[in-house]
């Protein structure tokens, strides 16, 4: 039995605390489809009490997770992933129904949540530590790896469902016990759901918990995240701007943070580059789940030469992606989040226009759908392509360049470092270029957006710290160092 319980049908959620639902009769909130605003479920609002509870529970279960054998963890992980293909179409409607999420977004995060749940259930197996050579006679010194302890989490609504599983699977796998706070904007995919799938997989009660918040009433739950000494680590995927908030409050709680957050992601387009390929990574990279995704292409920097065809194949294929009620299994373009997240990138399209530029194609919105927007000649003070601000929706900047090395200035001017691409039929050259980026993920002929579940993925610069994949463990365990001596020591005194 599911939580969720489709269209037309809303349901009526609880925390999942200790391995179990809450009681359903306290104070709720909604959650309503960003489409046609219909209500897709009446969700638990939390209290302080609950989210101690959660905490409790997680740190009451930590000792045993922590030691659980590794190949009962792995068939955990496994069984989880199972569960996860099961309900793919379960899944789909979802996240288009909570997120607007199209069926394209939705598939390419389920096959992405499958495949890092197979590759953390290998996990359990890594190097536990080191044995070093010491100075000191007879002397055994041994490096081991301990998990942390509880990690708090706060998943966000925009892929919800992938970076849920990837803000506390990663603590998870290396033997912490987690409690993550969703979004008010898709609690369910943002975390609800992920609990239903663990309890059926068999995780041990308190391993895994879940406490929703109505709009407002987050600051008051996250301050229990740094106020309790059992939480030892704070993962959090969102914007720069809260990221900051967190930042000092973790400063001054002295825990451990990890972050991934924004990008303006630049793409520079070669001269001897595919075109039509270029085309095609551009137009997934820039307009997947309508620009909402923090990997999503801003910018994109094409050779003079190339410029022209490039923009004319460019925008042909945008006006051809399908926009509508991401239900609809042909809709590539559905709604934003909210009305103000459209009210936001319509005004950047504005600014831009009045200041000069062209507007090759887009600019209209019908609701909450905004067509894929495409900008050219855009003047370097028009706010949406001064690389300061994320410009979160459907909207891309392109720029024909003369000089590589005025482009690739301009592209990294800007406080984010999180991805960029390089489009060129020169391999070798593309290499040199993806090396003078200062970015945390950088790819040669393939967009922006690239994605696997075995790769680390995380930024540089105001785009946070930390990363995704088996590199995690450097972010979820601490280092003990132990030494054993055989033979009596010499002192100073």
């Amino acid at each position: 039995m599911s939580i969720f319980r489709g269209r037309g049908t809303p349901t009526v959620t609880s925390h999942f605390i200790d391995g179990g639902w809450t009681d359903r009769s306290g104070p709720t909130f909604e959650v309503r489809n960003p489409f046609d605003d219909a209500l897709v479920a009446e969700a638990a609002a939390g209290s302080t009490a609950d989210m101690r509870a959660a905490i409790d529970a997680a740190s009451a279960a930590f000792p045993a997770w922590a030691d659980l054998a590794p190949g009962a963890r792995q068939q955990l992980f496994l069984r989880a992933a199972d569960i996860v293909d099961r309900r793919h179409e379960e899944l789909v409607q979802l996240m288009a129904l909570e997120g607007g999420a199209s069926r394209a977004f939705s598939s390419f995060q389920i096959r992405l949540s499958s495949a890092m749940l197979r590759q953390a259930a290998s996990w359990a197996y890594l190097p536990a530590g080191d044995v070093l050579r010491s100075d000191a006679p007879g002397r055994m010194a041994m490096v081991t790896r301990k998990p942390l302890g509880v990690v708090a989490g706060f998943t966000p609504w925009n892929g919800a469902f992938y970076l849920a599983w990837r803000t506390f699977l990663l603590p998870m796998a290396f033997g912490n016990t987690t409690v993550i706070k969703p979004s008010e904007l898709a609690p369910l995919s943002a975390g609800l759901i992920h609990a239903e799938i663990l309890q059926e997989a068999g995780f041990p009660p308190g391993s895994f918990n879940v406490v929703t918040n109505a709009p407002g009433d987050a600051p008051a739950l996250a301050d229990l995240f740094f106020d309790s000494p059992a939480v030892r680590c704070i993962n959090f995927t969102g914007s720069d701007k809260t990221a900051r908030i967190l930042g000092e409050r973790a400063g001054r709680a002295l825990k451990r943070l990890v972050l991934e957050l924004g990008g303006f992601n630049p793409v520079v387009i070669l001269e001897d580059a595919d075109i039509e390929e270029s085309i095609r990574a551009v137009t997934f990279g820039a307009f997947l789940h309508q620009g909402q995704v923090c990997m999503n292409s801003r910018k994109v920097y094409v050779a003079r030469a190339a410029h022209d065809e490039f923009v004319a194949g460019l925008s042909n294929r945008v006006r051809a992606l399908k926009s509508g009620d991401p239900t609809d299994p042909d809709v590539v373009i559905g709604p934003l989040i909210t009305d103000r997240a459209v009210e936001q990138i319509d005004e950047r399209v504005r600014d831009a226009v009045d200041r000069g530029a062209t507007l090759v194609t887009g600019g209209r919105f019908d609701g909450r759908v905004y067509e894929p927007t495409i900008l050219a000649h855009v003047p370097a003070d028009a706010i949406c392509t001064t690389g300061s601000d994320e410009t979160f929706g459907p909207l891309l900047v392109i720029e024909a360049f003369d000089d590589l090395d005025v482009a690739l200035r301009d592209a990294q001017n800007t406080p984010y470092g999180l991805s960029a691409s390089i489009m060129t039929a020169d391999r070798a050259r593309g290499w040199d270029i993806a090396e003078r980026f200062d970015a945390g993920i950088v790819h040669v002929n393939a967009p922006t957006m690239a994605s696997e579940a075995a790769l680390p993925v995380g930024g540089v610069k105001d785009s946070g710290w930390g990363r995704s994949g088996h590199y995690a463990i450097e972010d979820f365990t601490e280092i003990r160092l132990m030494t054993v001596s055989s033979e009596p020591g010499r002192y100073p005194f």
